[in-house]
């Protein structure tokens, strides 16, 4: 998927990573792990977005994965989503959903605004 973001999309959406990170640490923390999850099973970060926004996910399913693989991550997602605030989460990700949810996670990663600007193909 290619995209294009601005700059003053991706510093927004900075702001509001850090907000959650700020006011709700055990939310953020879950995500952290999920986003970590994401990566180290090497499955699409538009596909963890999907599943958590209740979104068909589509070409992002992971095709090389088995069955118990993509249960145990959905398990695992199943926690981030059974917090008692997820929904804060869930809308914040709603108003900042003009960024591409590949970097959003990288955004969640640490990754600077600055370093994300402009055409890119991240899976």
């Amino acid at each position: 998927m290619i995209t294009y973001t601005n700059i003053d999309e991706l510093t927004r959406a900075k702001k509001a990573i850090e907000k959650v990170k700020r006011e709700y640490p055990i939310l953020f923390e879950k995500l952290l792990d999920a986003v970590y999850l994401t990566r180290a099973l090497q499955f699409k970060y538009h596909y963890m977005g999907c599943l958590l926004m209740d979104k068909d996910p589509g070409e992002s399913e992971p095709t090389f994965a088995y069955s118990s693989v993509l249960r145990l991550y959905q398990t695992e997602l199943q926690k981030l989503k059974d917090d008692v605030d997820f929904q804060i989460l869930k809308q914040t990700i709603s108003n900042i959903s003009n960024s591409n949810f590949s970097k959003l996670c990288l955004l969640i990663l640490g990754k600077k605004p600055e370093s994300l600007v402009g055409v890119s193909n991240i899976r």
